[in-house]
């Protein structure tokens, strides 16, 4: 999935290179990589890249490839045009080419938008699987990018978040680093550090996968360790920050001599985290060392090549060294050295510690006029900064994320509190039973004495079953666990051959002439192994969320269901089928697992499609009624038979049929999903009529709508809820 890393150096922060030279680098590597795509795919007008757009494709990227992008778009506009009939991925990489113009180029990224919003539009024209999901990952990759850019950091958030739903089970780690990265670049943005340290290290982890280890791999690596370094110091972890650095430091010189002619590069990278070690040190008042690092770190980068923004920021880290240990004269001769590079290359921060210090260094040679002067300068700048921090805080995506864990715990008390009411329970009937027993023997002591020693008999043999009944318990809930403990392994070891027999079964179908009878044969071994791969997948899922932990966000109903929707269109028009889709007339959120309930909404439209003859239409519909969010899926199905009703949420149940066309159903997909229905303390039901069809409604906690909605649009939604 090289197209992904067309904008990997879209976020410049802290450690991140600014020279044009590298962001050509990695639009190469996007374009080279998006070329061996282009040669694989197929050259019909429905899925792939047209003959004539493969040359289109090749001269523009080496426009690109000698920095004459302007040339390669004014060219691509003018062959483009002359296309007979271009194809879905024609006009996909069209609008990419365009995207990556105005956003790395020109960096007009409201322009960029509107081609990331016509990459996501032909995204959803894609006729298979595997084209959709590619073209819809990188297209909201994009739309990422450009609100990132915008400063529109929630939606930001929410198009990498879709992106990498639909493609982690398709990508590589390398491409899905990509996606971790950017979402620690937004919790880094917004102070949330220590979450930001947890994507960059997932983000690493993933990168050190790549088969090829070329000068934007290495230099994605080191910038991953400098930026968990970066984020460990704002979070105040001092010596976690410096082994970071160190571990930077250490990576870039271990491979200065792979990459000699990229030297100067590597000069700037290493100057960068010389000035972000220092500040680390400087906050141990280990002053002598930082100020060799920043010494070091303001040569480098002062060069007319290097990085003069961060060199600015380390000669400000300076000064503030010779303002701690009293060192006027040489602080006043970098201020104003410093005075001349600011005036030449704008630093709004910079700018604002240049007065602050300016401030400080009059106040301590008593020119007290001058003094005030510069801190009201520094007062208006730092103010002017300030609320820029706060409009970044009002858009916080993370803002439910502190709430996980306690979520957790209270559904650890909520375990022990049925516990609780477990043991009472038994608590209650052994009393009543000694009570009965304290009762005989009182009654058949004063009838005769002799009856003492069969009570004592019994009363022995009593203690001895709720002995056995307590051992029968303990060993049942062992082999139950033990149960679940060998399906998960034998799923989980039969699921990686079977996968395997059924990718050898499809190449060998696909790719090599059989005859006939061969043919079939192999066919029907790759369905056998697809059915048998689903049904452990199932049986997997159905023994996880029996003990998994239940996490949940803040989702937009509407675009649950949109994206839902749109993932299974392509297997609704197999049947030429239609699915019409209700959504909310307002912006409603619910707290629910994002994964889990989507699981839930696909595998109940999925069934629609299985149940519903060829050309039929199903409906998806969704209302708000009182603090609850209604979700319909209608179909004009087979129905359920009465005999059935009663059995299509058990495990493993019987109460399964074949699909329209033949499709296989294994009986698990209602009870997880109603399993999953439950942990979000909704529900889930049904109404079927042979005739008319069925109509699956699921009913969850909504928070407060944004806006009056209007009616719905389907009256028989509204009576939903009281059935």
């Amino acid at each position: 999935m090289g197209p992904f890393l067309t904008f990997a150096e879209s976020y410049i922060d802290d450690a991140f290179i600014k020279n044009k030279g590298f962001r050509i680098i990695f639009l190469l590597f996007f374009l080279s990589s998006a070329f061996i795509s282009c040669s694989k795919s197929s050259n019909t007008l429905s899925s792939g890249y047209s003959r004539e757009f493969k040359t289109v494709f090749a001269k523009t990227s080496r426009y690109f490839d000698f920095n004459q992008p302007r040339q390669g778009i004014l060219y691509l506009d003018s062959a483009f045009n002359k296309i007979h009939k271009p194809t879905v991925d024609d006009r996909f990489r069209y609008y990419s080419f365009h995207f990556v113009y105005y956003e790395q180029v020109q960096h007009q990224s409201k322009q960029a938008l509107a081609y990331a919003d016509s990459m996501l539009m032909m995204a959803h024209k894609s006729v298979t699987k595997q084209q959709y999901v590619s073209n819809f990952a990188e297209a909201n990759y994009a739309r990422g990018d450009a609100y990132f850019n915008l400063g529109q950091y929630n939606d930001a958030y929410q198009c990498y978040f879709q992106g990498y739903l639909v493609a982690k089970n398709y990508l590589n780690q390398v491409s899905l680093s990509d996606y971790t990265y950017r979402m620690g670049m937004i919790m880094y943005k917004q102070a949330h550090y220590k979450l930001a340290v947890e994507y960059f290290k997932e983000s690493y982890q993933q990168s050190t996968s790549a088969k090829k280890f070329d000068f934007p791999a290495f230099y994605r690596q080191q910038e991953l360790l400098d930026n968990i370094g970066i984020s460990f110091r704002h979070n105040g972890d001092i010596d976690s920050s410096i082994v970071y650095f160190d571990k930077t430091l250490a990576f870039i010189n271990a491979n200065k001599g792979k990459f000699k002619d990229r030297s100067s590069t590597m000069d700037i990278a290493r100057g960068v985290v010389f000035g972000n070690k220092a500040e680390a040190l400087i906050s141990q008042e280990k002053y002598n060392p930082a100020k060799s690092m920043l010494k070091e770190s303001i040569k480098t980068n002062l060069r007319k090549d290097g990085d003069n923004r961060d060199a600015e920021f380390a000669e400000i880290k300076l000064s503030q060294i010779y303002l701690i240990k009293g060192q006027n004269d040489s602080l006043k001769n970098l201020l104003s050295a410093l005075r001349i590079q600011l005036d030449s290359i704008k630093n709004e921060d910079a700018e604002a510690d240049w007065n602050r210090l300016m401030g400080s260094y009059y106040l301590k040679t008593n020119d007290l006029r001058k003094a005030i002067y510069y801190t009201q300068n520094y007062n208006a700048l730092k103010d002017s900064l300030i609320k820029r921090l706060s409009s970044l805080k009002e858009t916080d995506v993370a803002q439910q994320l502190a709430n996980f864990e306690k979520q957790s715990e209270i559904e650890t008390l909520s375990n022990n509190n049925k516990l609780q009411r477990i043991y009472l329970s038994a608590a209650i009937v052994l009393s009543l039973m000694l009570a009965a027993i304290v009762f005989l023997v009182w009654r058949n002591w004063r009838r005769s004495k002799l009856d003492i020693v069969t009570v004592s008999k019994l009363n022995g043999q009593i203690n001895d079953q709720k002995a056995n009944l307590e051992e029968a318990l303990a060993e049942i809930k062992n082999r139950n666990r033990e149960k679940d403990r060998i399906l998960r392994a034998v799923a989980h070891d039969l699921r990686n051959p079977l996968g395997g027999i059924a990718s050898l079964t499809s190449v060998m179908v696909e790719e090599t002439e059989h005859d006939k009878e061969l043919n079939a044969q192999l066919k029907l071994i790759r369905e056998t192994a697809t059915d048998t791969l689903e049904l452990i997948n199932e049986i997997l899922e159905a023994t996880n969320n029996s003990s998994s932990t239940l996490t949940k966000q803040w989702v937009d109903v509407n675009l649950l269901l949109n994206n839902s929707i749109e993932l299974l269109r392509f297997k609704a028009a197999e049947k030429h089928q239609q699915i019409l889709f209700y959504g909310l007339d307002h912006e409603t959120e619910i707290s629910v697992n994002r994964e889990k309930i989507w699981r839930v909404i696909s595998n109940l439209i999925s069934n629609a499609i299985k149940f519903s003859p060829v050309g039929e239409t199903i409906m998806v519909e969704a209302i708000h009624k009182s603090d609850q969010v209604i979700i319909s899926i209608q179909d004009h199905g087979i129905g359920i038979p009465d005999s059935m009703k009663d059995k299509i949420f058990n495990m493993f149940t019987d109460a399964k049929r074949p699909g329209t066309i033949g499709e296989k159903s294994f009986g698990l997909g209602l009870s997880i999903s109603k399993q999953i229905v439950e942990k979000h303390h909704g529900k889930i039901w049904f109404e079927s009529d042979g005739s008319k069809g069925t109509t699956f409604c699921i009913s969850l906690p909504a928070a407060k709508p944004k806006a009056v909605h209007a009616e719905s649009r389907c009256d028989e939604a509204k009576e939903i809820s009281g059935r």
